[in-house]
């Protein structure tokens, strides 16, 4: 692998503006490369997501590495893939069809500058938490809910989600890929923050996968399918989820904050 080189696009998404969302680097291959060095090099980007895409036939296929592992589903690597192809490689349709080995089959719409996700749901059930979550919250969650690789902890208002600042050390040993922490908004219908020290993301600015958790969540309470939500990170993002049928539509915008090249 010696004098190799490779494109490297890092992209804003969930932003309206550079600087903003949840950056993710995307990196569209021609061929597969070894794990061992696409997780080097997500490492080395040290974001929360690196996308690798391969094209494959009329679709393409798709993987996550975070710094430290890879991952079954990443939402805002996905529109960050989907924008660079639309936007850098001159996708000429409106529709992006991604295959993940872990998630099926996940696919990318574009209407002018907004992007749709369109991902399975993950429907949560109520669980009695583990010890160790409740002891790296300050304020106990009015309930809490585990969806396939996360947990959710309800609370009771904006303040609470925003005043959150959990012991890390202790997150970090969860049985869980994340921890989301939720409430209704004051301006949206809902808020949240994500929270995945295990994972090699202590937090992660806007966490499109959690919205499969979340949207039907919300839905169900606030007995709506579509619904506007905020992800409270110091970066902010927001979100447009839609329930359909078993599937959940997040649309988001993008924006380009970088395009280099790794050698390796």
């Amino acid at each position: 692998m010696n004098n190799s080189k490779q494109t490297m696009y890092q992209i804003d998404a969930f932003s309206e503006t550079v600087f903003g969302g949840n950056p993710a680097a995307v990196c569209i291959l021609e061929t597969w490369l070894s794990e061992e060095i696409m997780q080097n090099i997500a490492a080395e980007n040290n974001l929360a997501e690196t996308a690798f895409v391969v094209k494959k036939g009329n679709d393409f296929e798709i993987r996550w590495f975070t710094p430290t592992i890879e991952v079954a589903l990443c939402g805002h690597a996905t529109l960050a893939s989907a924008f660079v192809l639309f936007e850098h490689l001159n996708y000429s349709e409106d529709r992006i069809t991604f295959h993940s080995m872990y998630s099926g089959e996940l696919s990318v719409t574009k209407n002018k500058d907004v992007l749709t996700l369109d991902f399975p749901q993950d429907i949560v059930e109520k669980v009695s938490p583990p010890e160790n979550i409740l002891k790296a919250f300050e304020k106990s969650p009015l309930e809490v809910f585990k969806g396939k690789t996360d947990f959710l902890l309800l609370y009771e208002n904006q303040k609470d989600i925003e005043a959150c600042d959990p012991n890390l050390y202790i997150l970090k040993n969860s049985p869980a890929r994340g921890i989301i922490i939720t409430a209704k908004g004051d301006d949206v219908d809902f808020v949240s923050r994500f929270f995945a020290p295990g994972s090699g993301v202590d937090e992660d600015p806007v966490t499109g996968s959690a919205h499969t958790t979340l949207a039907p969540f919300w839905s169900n309470r606030l007995g709506k399918n579509l619904l506007r939500a905020e992800q409270l990170s110091k970066r902010r993002g927001k979100l447009l989820c839609e329930i359909s049928g078993d599937r959940v539509k997040i649309s988001g915008k993008a924006r380009t904050y970088l395009v280099g090249e790794i050698f390796f």
